[in-house]
C-alpha cells in the first residue's frame, strides 16, 4: 500500500534527517557569526568561535622592568613584576621565540653571567643578577597563557554609537521601500499581460524576460549611469529607484507570470463573459489571488536592496549624507577590512529589519516560489 495517496512513505525518516542536516549546515555559519560578534579582536585572532566557550590558549611576550626598576637585596640586584594580565593563567614560559614554553611555572632559567629569571604560577617574575643591571630595555619573557571564556558587548556599543547611523538607516529605508514597491507595480501589469492577454510576440517577450535573468547587473552599471547623466537624472534617489527597478523587473515578471498563468482559467473567462474589462479582472481577481507571489518577490527585492552596496555607491554616492547602512558599516571596518569583530556585529545589526520582513511574510514565500512548478503556462 506504500506510495498510495494518504500513506506515509517508509523513506520519510530519510527526508526528515536530510532536512535537519541541511538546516544544521545552513545555521552553523550564522551561529559562528553571532558568537564572534561578542568576542574582541584578540580572541578572534587567537582562536575560532567554536572555542569561545572554553579557555583559549595564547602565546605572547612581555618585557621585564629595566635598570631603573632594580632594587638591591643583599648581594643581588633584583627586578620584579608580573607577566600576566587580567584573569590569565600561566601554562608555561620561556626566554626565546623558538621555544616559548621551555619552562614550567616556578622553574628558574639561567640567562648567563649569573643572571637568572624565575616566573611563578601567578605570573610574578624575579630577575636577579650579582652585578647592577644596565639595560634600558627589559628582557623578553614569553608566556603561554590560558584565558577564561569571556564575551563583550563593546562591539555593539561601538557600532550603534557610530556617528551617522540614524541617517544611514533612514537613507536605506528611503531607497529600499520605493525600490521594492515600484517593480512590483510594474511587473504585476506585465505578468498579467504575458499570462492572460493575447497579442503578437507574447512568447518572444516571455523568452526575452527569461534571458534578462542571466545578464549580470555589473555590465549595465556604467552605461546606465551615463544614460542617467544624459537625461539629467544624475545621482540621487530617483536614479537608484530606477536602477533597482530595472534590475529587479526580470525576476519579478518571471515569478508573477508563472504564478498568474496557473490561476483557474474558468474564473477569468467567466469574468470576461460577464463584461468585466481587463483592468477590472486584473484589479479584482488577479491581484488578490496573486498575493503569495507578490509577497515572495517583495521579500527577495527587499533583502537584495537592503544589503546592496554596489548599486548604492554608483547611483547614490559616498558622501556622509548619502551613505546607506552597508556603506557606513564598511567605513567602520577600516581601510584594511581587518576588524572582524565589527564585521560580525554589523552583520547582525543590518539583518534585523530584513528578518522582520521575512518572518512577517514567510508564509507566502513557499507558495510563491512553487508557482508554475506543476502547471505549465
Amino acid at each position: 500500500m506504500e506510495g498510495m495517496a494518504g500513506q506515509k512513505s517508509s523513506l520519510a525518516w530519510a527526508v526528515n534527517i536530510s532536512a535537519f542536516l541541511l538546516v544544521l549546515i545552513w545555521t552553523i555559519p550564522t551561529l559562528g557569526l553571532f558568537v564572534s560578534s561578542f568576542r574582541d579582536r584578540d580572541q578572534i585572532a587567537a582562536s575560532g568561535w567554536w572555542q569561545s566557550f572554553s579557555g583559549s590558549e595564547q602565546t605572547g611576550f612581555v618585557r621585564s622592568g629595566t635598570a631603573a626598576d632594580q632594587v638591591q637585596q643583599g648581594d643581588l640586584y633584583v627586578i620584579e613584576g608580573t607577566a600576566l594580565e587580567g584573569s590569565q593563567a600561566l601554562r608555561a614560559w620561556g626566554t626565546g621565540p623558538r621555544n616559548p614554553a621551555q619552562y614550567q611555572p616556578g622553574e628558574t632559567a639561567d640567562l648567563g653571567d649569573g643572571v637568572s629569571l624565575t616566573v611563578e604560577d601567578d605570573g610574578a617574575y624575579r630577575l636577579t643578577a650579582p652585578q647592577p643591571f644596565e639595560m634600558t630595555r627589559g628582557e623578553r619573557i614569553f608566556t603561554t597563557t590560558v584565558s577564561p571564556p569571556s564575551f563583550t558587548t563593546q562591539n555593539y556599543n561601538r557600532v550603534l554609537s557610530a556617528g551617522g547611523l540614524g541617517r544611514a538607516f533612514m537613507n536605506t529605508m528611503t531607497v529600499t521601500i520605493p525600490a521594492t514597491v515600484i517593480p512590483i507595480l510594474i511587473a504585476a501589469f506585465a505578468a498579467y499581460a504575458l499570462a492572460w492577454m493575447q497579442f503578437p510576440g507574447r512568447a518572444l517577450l516571455t523568452a526575452a524576460v527569461v534571458g534578462l535573468l542571466v545578464v549580470p547587473l555589473q555590465v549595465a552599471l556604467i552605461p546606465l549611469l551615463r544614460l542617467h547623466n544624459e537625461l539629467g537624472i544624475g545621482k540621487g534617489y530617483l536614479g537608484i529607484w530606477l536602477a533597482h527597478t530595472g534590475f529587479g523587473l526580470p525576476l519579478a515578471i518571471y515569478l508573477l507570470r508563472n504564478y498568474m498563468v496557473g490561476l483557474p482559467r474558468e474564473v477569468i473567462e467567466s469574468a470576461r463573459v460577464d463584461g468585466a474589462s481587463e483592468f477590472q479582472i486584473f484589479r479584482r481577481i488577479i491581484l488578490p489571488l496573486s498575493f503569495p507571489a507578490l509577497a515572495s518577490f517583495a521579500i527577495f527585492q527587499f533583502l537584495w536592496v537592503w544589503n546592496d552596496l554596489l548599486v548604492a555607491t554608483v547611483f547614490l554616492g559616498n558622501t556622509r549624507e548619502q551613505l546607506v547602512m552597508t556603506g557606513l558599516l564598511r567605513e567602520l571596518m577600516g581601510s584594511r577590512g581587518g576588524e572582524w569583530e565589527i564585521l560580525a556585529t554589523s552583520a547582525f545589526i543590518s539583518i534585523a529589519v530584513p528578518l522582520l520582513v521575512f518572518f512577517a511574510m514567510q508564509k507566502y514565500l513557499v507558495r510563491g516560489l512553487l508557482a508554475g512548478s506543476v502547471k505549465g503556462g
